[in-house]
């Protein structure tokens, strides 16, 4: 495996942190505004199926498979136990980005959680 100072390496950990988070937030903004899943189980997945019609959805769809591509890159260049722990950074991203776009609520314990991920993300990146 390469260095950790592989900057190449890094760029494919930050696009697939990009893609992961740009995906979630775009679905959760458009599942928000879709109203109800219905009750009954045809019914479910008629929705969702027409849900994933949805341009926005689709695009989510289109992100999580370009992380995914973003992902493999990254793992040419770093052993996973040194790569997978900045993923936790799509927890603080989707969280401080879920209260600026779409106005989800924050307390102190996500603040604190959220602390908590990055301290540990910042003893096991120097390990």
């Amino acid at each position: 495996m390469k260095p950790a100072f592989d900057i190449p390496g890094h760029v494919y950990i930050l696009l697939t942190l990009a893609f992961t988070v740009y995906g979630q937030l775009v679905l959760k903004w458009q599942m928000g505004s879709a109203g109800p899943l219905p009750a009954g189980g045809a019914a479910k997945l008629g929705f969702l199926l027409q849900q994933f019609m949805n341009p926005w959805i689709f695009s989510g769809f289109v992100s999580a498979f370009v992380a995914s591509l973003a992902w493999m890159a990254a793992m040419t260049r770093f052993e996973l136990n040194y790569a997978y722990p900045f993923m936790s950074l799509a927890f603080v991203m989707v969280m401080v980005l879920g209260v600026l776009f779409l106005g989800e609520g924050v307390n102190l314990r996500k603040v604190i959680g959220t602390l908590m991920v990055m301290a540990g993300l910042i003893v096991i990146a120097r390990a």
